[in-house]
């Protein structure tokens, strides 16, 4: 091995603007497309948007405006507005900001100094306007370097702060801001900040009822077991319900952000929460029975909250504040369940009677399914060693998977042979796993848990994702359905959403499932090969190639050689992620879907493809004419 040299000239010192762009993934978690709620560009406009929250927290400004188009993010407040002197300063000076002033931001959501200078390093253009008493300034960036830097002007403006940035192209391949992705971070700071009004694209968001509205919203009340116990205090506020899926829902905020993979606090919350059940009633409960189909959401407000990633997805903080004196988080949280929690239940005794018996339905669903369970676990141990319906990637197979992140893992559920060996062959080895269906899997809509572990396809497939407990220690942060493009293709996409929702809900609220999107066409000549994912696209191709074109239909996936669906399923992969709009109701969904309304779903299907088939007739005539 040769020798590499170690001096003075191998010392770097990087400014602010350099480092953020070199290692953005400190600052901002992944890069990714827009295709998955945690990706990047979504983190720059939470990080704009929090200082807009702080602003309205302390009490100034009632309204904030977001607008996104054409890729472009405007977001505006009505606060106090940056310190005109200071404006500068504040979005390109590392550590610079009004929140190291404790008593000006006490429980910030915002970092400290980091990030609008984020925001403004990682964006092809960041302008910001602050408005203040009649005055204006207004400054210009280009991926963190200063453009413009205007003199303080007269102004007609509201008090406030306008930001406008573009995230940077070289960076976010291919972006685009899914609009439920950006609605639904929003309606969190909604939920948070009742009486605050925000406006998304002229949508007007704004919640009255706190984290009571948030659980109806994202879950339709007719479906809850009980009226939703809502408890507020100081600093902390819960909502409770029991619904009718399976696993636990959880929703859990700190400062006003969203910890998506909780932390200390929600680790209390499922600790005191079971312990005061248990204490309620005067009976030792099992943990499973109690939190069985739980949909709850906790926010607290701390001071100096400590998050274990710069993006604040998981709180770190063991005590309320940074003071080692100062109560933990679980100790608070148990003397207000207690108090808050156990009057709530003597007051409103229907409630206290259902939530009894969801538990023991609990208990008496796990005692049933348990034998069940057993033998399933065994047949899916011996199908992992004789089978070959999972190709695992290397990160699981090296053992690396539990002790580190799966943020780059993938897996494709295909159906049948050829298009799992195609994928297999093209696949990367180390980040990408296959799991090949046989047949059409069961439909399991309206069916009970222990049906998954009765049908061997579904059984194999929540051990492969290891989500049989839940989504918490799913294996791959992708899970992709792969299917061909036809009818049985469909089909089999149907059934495996179904499913998912009927079992695994937390793998689309959480953003963890999508649709592989392949080519429907290749059109080429002797030079030059166009693969079309649309009839347009298809219809464009032959116009390029002056109407002089090989055209082949790709029917199913194992008609793309691998050489081919090496293209498809690298980093320019195309994903439509399976979402839920806030409000819906998975068993609205599936009844529409799978119930028994075959007319209904028959008209649709008619007057849908009929206006699909008329539009794809009008530009065929357009290319031959």
């Amino acid at each position: 091995m040769a020798k590499t040299t170690y001096s003075e000239d191998n010392i770097r010192s990087l400014d602010w603007r350099e480092h953020i762009r070199l290692r953005p993934g400190m600052y901002i978690g992944k890069l990714g497309d827009g295709s998955s709620p945690d990706d990047g560009i979504y983190v720059l406009l939470k990080e704009v948007f929090d200082n807009s929250i702080d602003e309205f927290v302390m009490g100034n400004g009632r309204e904030i405006h977001v607008l996104i188009k054409d890729g472009v993010v405007e977001v505006r407040d009505f606060g106090r507005g940056i310190p005109l002197g200071k404006v500068v300063d504040c979005v390109s000076k590392i550590n610079t900001g009004g929140k190291y002033d404790s008593k000006a931001f006490k429980k910030s959501v915002g970092l400290n100094g980091v990030g609008t200078k984020a925001v403004n390093a990682l964006s092809e253009f960041f302008i910001v306007s602050s408005f203040r008493e009649g005055k204006e300034k207004t400054a210009e960036f280009c991926q963190g370097n200063i453009t413009s830097d205007k003199k303080i002007g007269k102004s007609k403006e509201e008090n406030g702060t306008l930001i406008r940035f573009k995230p940077d192209p070289t960076l976010f391949k291919k972006y685009r801001f899914v609009n439920e992705y950006v609605e639904s971070l929003l309606w969190n700071y909604a939920y948070l900040n009742t009486g605050l009004k925000i406006r998304f694209n002229g949508k007007l968001l704004q919640s009255k009822n706190g984290l009571k509205d948030l659980l109806e919203r994202k879950n339709q009340a007719e479906h809850f077991r009980y009226p939703i116990i809502h408890i507020k205090g100081d600093d902390i506020e819960m909502a409770i319900t029991h619904g009718q899926h399976y696993g636990e829902q959880y929703y859990s905020f700190v400062n006003g952000q969203h910890t998506t993979q909780g932390g200390t606090h929600l680790n209390a919350f499922k600790e005191v929460y079971v312990k005061t059940i248990r204490d309620h009633y005067g009976k030792n409960f099992d943990t499973k029975d109690v939190r069985s189909s739980i949909i709850a959401a906790v926010s607290i407000r701390i001071e100096d909250p400590v998050f274990e990633s710069q993006t604040k997805t998981r709180l770190g903080s063991t005590n309320i504040s940074a003071d080692p004196n100062s109560p933990t988080i679980r100790t608070w949280m148990l003397d207000f369940m207690r108090k808050d929690l156990d009057n709530y239940l003597h007051q409103y005794s229907d409630t206290k009677d259902a939530l009894l018996k969801r538990i023991i339905q609990s208990e008496k669903e796990r005692k049933e399914i348990a034998g069940i369970k057993k033998i399933a676990n065994s047949r899916a141990k011996a199908a992992k060693i004789h089978n070959k319906k999972l190709r695992d990637c290397k990160y699981h197979l090296n053992k690396k998977g539990p002790e580190e992140k799966v943020q780059n893992t993938t897996i494709f559920i295909t159906e049948g042979d050829s298009a799992s060996g195609s994928i297999t062959k093209a696949r990367d080895v180390d980040t990408q796993a296959v799991f090949s269906l046989r047949g059409k899997p069961l439909n399991c809509y309206g069916m009970g848990k222990k049906i998954v572990y009765k049908n061997e396809e579904l059984n194999l497939l929540q051990h492969a994702l290891n989500i049989e407990d839940g989504i918490e220690n799913l294996r791959y942060n992708k899970v992709v359905i792969a299917t061909d493009a036809d009818v049985d293709g469909m089909h089999i996409r149907l059934l495996l959403l179904t499913f998912f929702l009927q079992f695994f809900p937390d793998l689309i609220r959480e953003g963890h499932l999508y649709i592989l999107d392949t080519p429907l066409f290749r059109v080429r000549d002797k030079k030059k090969t166009y693969y079309c994912f649309t009839d347009q696209e298809r219809l464009d191709a032959i116009k390029a190639l002056r109407g002089k074109a090989e055209i082949t239909r790709f029917k199913g996936l194992g008609e793309i050689s691998p050489n081919e669906f090496e293209d498809f399923i690298n980093e320019n992969m195309r994903l439509d992620p399976v979402t839920m709009v806030e409000g819906d109701s998975i068993d609205a969904i599936l009844d529409y879907y799978m119930g028994k309304n075959s007319p209904q779903r028959q008209e649709f299907i008619i007057n849908n493809l009929k206006v699909e088939i008329d539009a794809i007739n009008d530009e065929e005539l357009a290319v031959e004419r």
